[in-house]
């Protein structure tokens, strides 16, 4: 609870930063300010406890997954500093948004109440929705943020009505009494519809197949800092809050269930990687390579018990991979029409240090060792296998060599083409967002129990 206040009162004082015309400081601030509540919110890890009647809970799982969501704001808010140059009028605008869609994240994984949930929930798309048409002169943008608001505003409807039959089954928003009430052996029909139209509503929100044609369009029309945050820090809030959604109403007795996570999960891998095979826009092909990855992140649902620690660290080593993927985006793509491959040609000769750096990062995301992509994949798949879906694996396995495909034509295009232009300016904050992401990548690759032994 002191997490989501402390985050708050820093979104209030980035708008009062502009009201005394203190634009410049607001970035250092933010990040110092972030960092803070970083260590506010790791000094909370062994503590268990409720605030307003259960609406708030504070938990291992919450503080673990708060705290992942506290550094990637703290990378997405460095990489404002260069991003926002131009618009240095409305940058408290644009860093107060993402404070307070950080707050809205943390509500979504510390909620004791579905009430809790469904407003965590709608903090983060509003901010979403704002950001994706926040280039207003430009047409895409304006399509983007439209789409997404109008798919958003669908999945949300679907969110709300699942809450609302979930309440008339068990009478409660509770998820501690729902838990309770979920084990008696008569159970109104309402509540395993409600479960399914929630977890409908979040498969959007990670853009998992059937549900994913917004993400391209969206993705692609969207400011790259925003897509950065789409990709990174909004699917890893939306495939935590479905987990730990399912873990605290028991959802995970149901065999059909499980039957319907493991096609829903093989679906999204195989789409999202052959789709990302025929792309020319970078930021369209990871849009499809995170569909791809949303089916990775789901096996975990078929062992609720267990994996909450397989998906924090795949979630983690996916994230910081985006995140330095995104700061080399941002520089190579700068004042450009497109972010299409072409403007990636002969990086490895103008800038040797992000392309090394890019390439690390799809290397991880394709789970090819040293990298923590692989890591997360082979504990991921450790774990299915003894859960016993060994066809699941043998289908992840063949798309994560798909996948191979996609990121070696941008690795290739960086090293074995021309230059199309001299690119100027080495501007710090990129430099070290990318550097300090990549290598974070690395170390919780080398050293994973790092990660994976904080749940368990």
């Amino acid at each position: 609870m002191n997490t989501l206040i402390a985050i708050i009162g820093l979104g209030v004082l980035c708008l009062l930063f502009e009201i005394f015309n203190l634009r410049k400081a607001i970035v250092p601030v933010t990040i110092i300010g972030l960092l803070a509540v970083l260590g506010l919110t790791v000094s909370e890890f062994n503590s268990t406890e409720s605030y307003y009647n259960n609406m708030i809970t504070v938990s291992k799982f919450s503080t673990a997954f708060s705290s992942l969501f506290i550094v990637l704001t703290i990378f997405l808010v460095g990489l404002g500093h260069n991003f926002y140059e131009n618009h240095q009028n409305k940058i408290s605008d644009f860093i107060a948004i993402k404070v307070f869609l950080l707050a809205g994240a943390v509500a979504m994984v510390s909620f004791g109440n579905l009430a809790m949930f469904f407003l965590g929930i709608e903090v983060l798309s509003i901010s979403l929705y704002i950001l994706a048409a926040s280039d207003r002169l430009n047409l895409k943008s304006n399509e983007a943020g439209m789409k997404y608001f109008l798919m958003g505003s669908f999945a949300s409807g679907i969110l709300l009505f699942g809450i609302c039959l979930i309440y008339g089954a068990m009478g409660s928003f509770d998820v501690i009494e729902i838990s309770e009430l979920s084990q008696s052996a008569e159970l109104p029909i309402w509540f395993p519809i409600g479960i399914a139209l929630l977890t409908i509503g979040m498969f959007f929100k990670i853009a998992a197949v059937p549900f994913h044609f917004w993400a391209p369009d969206v993705y692609e029309g969207s400011p790259a800092l925003t897509t950065a945050l789409m990709s990174t820090l909004a699917k890893v809030v939306a495939m935590a809050t479905l987990y730990k959604l399912l873990s605290v109403m028991n959802a995970d007795i149901s065999e059909a269930f499980k039957i319907v996570v493991v096609v829903i999960s093989m679906t999204s891998m195989t789409v999202g990687n052959i789709m990302a095979l025929r792309q020319v826009n970078v930021k369209r092909m990871l849009a499809f390579s995170g569909i791809s990855h949303a089916g990775f992140m789901l096996m975990t649902l078929l062992s609720l018990s267990t994996s909450a620690g397989s998906l924090l660290y795949y979630t983690s080593a996916y994230s910081l991979a985006g995140i330095a993927a995104f700061s080399v985006i941002l520089y190579v793509c700068k004042n450009r029409d497109n972010e299409d491959i072409t403007n990636f040609h002969g990086l490895g000769k103008s800038n040797p240090l992000l392309a090394a750096i890019l390439t690390a990062s799809l290397l991880s995301m394709a789970g090819i060792p040293i990298f923590a992509g692989f890591f997360a994949k082979l504990v991921l798949f450790s774990q299915t296998i003894q859960d016993g879906y060994i066809a699941l694996v043998i289908v992840a396995v063949i798309n994560s060599i798909i996948s191979v495909g996609y990121y070696f034509k941008l690795i290739l295009a960086m090293y074995t083409k021309e230059p199309n232009e001299e690119r100027t300016g080495r501007p710090f904050m990129i430099y070290a967002v990318a550097v300090v992401a990549i290598a974070l990548n690395i170390i919780i690759g080398l050293f994973p129990s790092l990660v994976l032994d904080i749940l368990g």
